[in-house]
Order: C-alpha cells, then sequence, then structure tokens
C-alpha cells in the first residue's frame, strides 16, 4: 500500500474514532436526560393521583364523583393503577391494563422513593409507595413519551447523517493533506530518478533546509558526494592501473618479439631475456600490490587479539632487510599506569596490520635522508598511536590532498621504485580496523605519519 493511501486511512480512522466516540456521547447523554426527564415526570403524575383519589378517600368509599376515569390523564397513553393496603388493584384508568408487572413490583415499593422500568417498548413505568392514615398504598402510572423519542430518533438521524458527511470530507481533507505532506517526497523521487553514473553531480534539492525531509535530502546529497568520489576515485584509478599495466606488458611484448625476430645468439638472447624477467617482475609486483588493495575493500577474516609491538617489529625487521643502510629507531611514547594485562593488544589481523605499518616504514626509508623514528604508544587509555617520522623532502599541501588515491606519486617519487598503492592500501587497512591514519607534512621538513587503532582495555 502507499505510503499515501496509508496516512489518509490512519487519518480518516482516528477522525472517524473521535467522531463516533463523541456521537455517542451526545447520543447517551440525551437518551439519559430524556429518561430522567420523563421519570419525574411520571414521578408528578403518582403524587398529583394519590393527592386527587387517596387523599380525599375516593377510593375508600368507591365513588369518583364527577372525576372520570380519564380526567387525570396528562401524558400520552397514560395509565395509572392504584393498590390498597391489602395489595388489592382499587383503581386503574382503563380496564385492559396489564397489571402482571406492576404486581412483581409492588412488594418494593417505598414512600417517596418511585420506582422506574420499562413496560414495552417505549412504554415507561414509575412506581411508588404512598402512605395515608398509617396504611401505604402502591400507585403506578405508565405512558409513551412520544416527543421525547421522536426527538432522540431525529438527534440519531442527524448524527448519523453528520457523521457519514465528515467521514466523506474527512476522506477528502486526509487525501489532500497526504499528497501534499507527500509532495515532497515526490519531488525527491523524481529528482533522484534523473540521478545516474553519468550524473552524479546532480543533488537533490533540501527544501526549507529545516524539516525531516531535508535531513532527508541532505543525507542522500551526502551519499551522492561520497558515490561521485568514489566513482572519480576508481575511474582514476582504472586509468592510473591500465597505464601502469600497459607499460610492464608493453615493454614485455617488445622485447620478445625483439629477441624472436632479431636475437641470433645466446649473449644477445640472455639480454633480451633478462629485460623480459624484469619487467614481468615488475608486473608480478604491481598485480599482488593490486591485489592486496582488493583484499584491503573484501570481507576480512575475524578478528582476533593482536600485539601491535610484534607487528611493528615484523615491519621493522622487514624495512631494515630492505634498506640495510638507513637508521631505522623504535621508540616508545606513553604507556599505561599498572596495566593488569598485557599492553598494545587490539582486536585485528596481524598480517595486515603488519603490511599496514611496513607501507609507512616503505615510505619513509625510501624518502628520508636521515634516520626513521617509528614511536609506539598510548594517546589515551582506549586508543593505541603509532606515529612514523622521516627526514625527507616532505610535500606540498596539494600533494597531501592526492597522496591517498590508488596510483597516485608525487614529484619526488618520480625515478624511485613503487606504485603509489602503499598509503592508500594502508589507510583501507587501518579504517577496516576502526582506527584513522593522518599525513602531516610540509616541503623541506620531512612527513609524519599517524595511525590511531581502538585498544583493548589493560
Amino acid at each position: 500500500m502507499l505510503i499515501r493511501n496509508k496516512l489518509m486511512l490512519r487519518f480518516t480512522l482516528v477522525v472517524l474514532a473521535i467522531q463516533v466516540s463523541f456521537s455517542a456521547f451526545i447520543y447517551y447523554f440525551n437518551a439519559s436526560t430524556r429518561a430522567q426527564r420523563f421519570e419525574h415526570r411520571l414521578g408528578t403524575s403518582v403524587t398529583l393521583a394519590a393527592r386527587l383519589l387517596i387523599r380525599p378517600g375516593k377510593l375508600e368509599t368507591g365513588k369518583l364523583g364527577s372525576l372520570r376515569r380519564r380526567d387525570l390523564l396528562t401524558l400520552t397513553n397514560e395509565q395509572i393503577s392504584i393498590y390498597g393496603p391489602d395489595g388489592n388493584l382499587r383503581y386503574s384508568s382503563a380496564d385492559d391494563i396489564d397489571q402482571a408487572l406492576n404486581q412483581a413490583h409492588l412488594a418494593s415499593l417505598r414512600p417517596d422513593q418511585p420506582t422506574a422500568f420499562a413496560t414495552g417498548q417505549q412504554r415507561e413505568t414509575v412506581g411508588m409507595g404512598y402512605r395515608h392514615e398509617g396504611e401505604q398504598y402502591g400507585i403506578f402510572v405508565s405512558a409513551e413519551d412520544q416527543v421525547g423519542w421522536a426527538r432522540l430518533h431525529q438527534l440519531g438521524l442527524l448524527l448519523l447523517v453528520g457523521n457519514v458527511g465528515a467521514l466523506a470530507l474527512t476522506i477528502l481533507a486526509g487525501w489532500y493533506f497526504a499528497g501534499a505532506a507527500l509532495a515532497p517526497v515526490a519531488r525527491i523521487s523524481r529528482q533522484a530518478g534523473r540521478i545516474s553514473a553519468t550524473s552524479l553531480g546532480r543533488r537533490l534539492s533540501e527544501g526549507n533546509g529545516r524539516d525531516e525531509l531535508a535531513q532527508l535530502a541532505r543525507v542522500f546529497n551526502e551519499m551522492l558526494a561520497g558515490l561521485e568520489q568514489a566513482f572519480e576515485a576508481q575511474k582514476s584509478f582504472l586509468a592510473h592501473a591500465s597505464h601502469e599495466l600497459r607499460t610492464p606488458l608493453t615493454t614485455l611484448t617488445g622485447t620478445l618479439e625483439t629477441a624472436l625476430a632479431y636475437d641470433d645468439n645466446l649473449p644477445a638472447a640472455r639480454e633480451s631475456l633478462a629485460h623480459s624477467l624484469d619487467a614481468a617482475r615488475h608486473l608480478q609486483s604491481l598485480t599482488a600490490s593490486l591485489l592486496a588493495l582488493a583484499k584491503a575493500d573484501g570481507t576480512l577474516p575475524t578478528f582476533t587479539p593482536v600485539r601491535l609491538d610484534e607487528c611493528l617489529n615484523q615491519a621493522l625487521d622487514f624495512a631494515r632487510a630492505k634498506y640495510p643502510g638507513r637508521d631505522l629507531r623504535l621508540a616508545f611514547g606513553t604507556l599505561p599506569n599498572e596495566p593488569e594485562g598485557d599492553i598494545f593488544m587490539l582486536p585485528g589481523n596481524a598480517e595486515l596490520l603488519t603490511t599496514a605499518l611496513l607501507n609507512l616504514l616503505d615510505n619513509a626509508a625510501k624518502y628520508s635522508a636521515g634516520p626513521v623514528v617509528a614511536e609506539l604508544g598510548y594517546a589515551s587509555p582506549a586508543t593505541l598511536r603509532v606515529r612514523v617520522t622521516d627526514a625527507g623532502p616532505g610535500l606540498s599541501p596539494d600533494e597531501l590532498s592526492h597522496i591517498y588515491e590508488p596510483l597516485y606519486r608525487a614529484a619526488g617519487a618520480v625515478g624511485r621504485p613503487g606504485y603509489g598503492l602503499g598509503l592508500p592500501l594502508t589507510q583501507r587497512i587501518v579504517q577496516r580496523h576502526g582506527g584513522r591514519l593522518e599525513l602531516a607534512s610540509a616541503v623541506g621538513e620531512g612527513t609524519t605519519a599517524t595511525v590511531w587503532l581502538p585498544a583493548l582495555p589493560v
């Protein structure tokens, strides 16, 4: 069901429930008022009959004189029955009155305490005891409240027609207001439908910028900005990757074709094979780096407790073996006071963390003219920090803004080994471990790479 229909249905049901409840209250209040009013009129007739018939003693003598039976009747289809102290019927306003219900209630009558009960579909009766000269008489007066019932029937019909009309108006109002409330959603839907992979630069209208729909549009716009950035990074990555892969492939193919066409002796063939092997190794190394980057973006194995100091020591050993002439130092920063367990522990994957730290050390050792310092410590009781500082040429602000793009290489990296995949890979490994990586650099002052990672309690 469409949201518009759901809103209209719920709005209609709520309004209908309020209308029906209010109408039922009005009808019940009027019905109760009618019953009380008519009961009071019947009680007045009981008192009048007692004063006119019992007090003057006309029932004892059996002579009504000039008073006829119908002279006492003032209500529509009124009937009066009077029982003597002995329980026998002494007077009735008509001979065809059914006395069964009157006799059933006769014993419960009390003086000045009217007893009301129904004797038909619209006929109502009030009975009351009346004491005269030490003896109690029972008086019953019944009548039909035709005017009261007619008014109540008119009120019920009016409420019914009013509720039906109000229901129709509620449905129309619900349809209109639901459509008006969802119009911004329809607009956002139309705008989003016009956005594709080739037009990610478009943005959704944020309306007044204050309500929930504006917040939703803002979230969509932020998501589109992220998607646009990801698509641009992917396009740049594909462009650079195709170029980087094409170069060794072209070299390998050209060398082999030249060797096949022109090499006619063993030394020339060996030279061609050596060039081909270098190109193949270059291609293998580049492919391995691209696969590592894809692995960091894919599903990671289940994290286990890892000692970050062991990962850093292993990365330092690899870097010292690769750069034997470089001074690589390990230092310790702030440590927890009186730890109860092992320190430098975090949940993660040791292989990936070692790879990330080795990439930072490799970059520092590759470009640094002085010692490289790797500092391990705690930034807070729940955060581990690794800081790698070099004395290299540094990076400009423009180069820093592109440093995490795959296959991007700064101006100082030209002519040096590498493919521009180390920092992007390191950043993604750190992010997948719930941490963050920041680079601070200035031209001629070196570079500092800082990694923050969530630590296990110590």
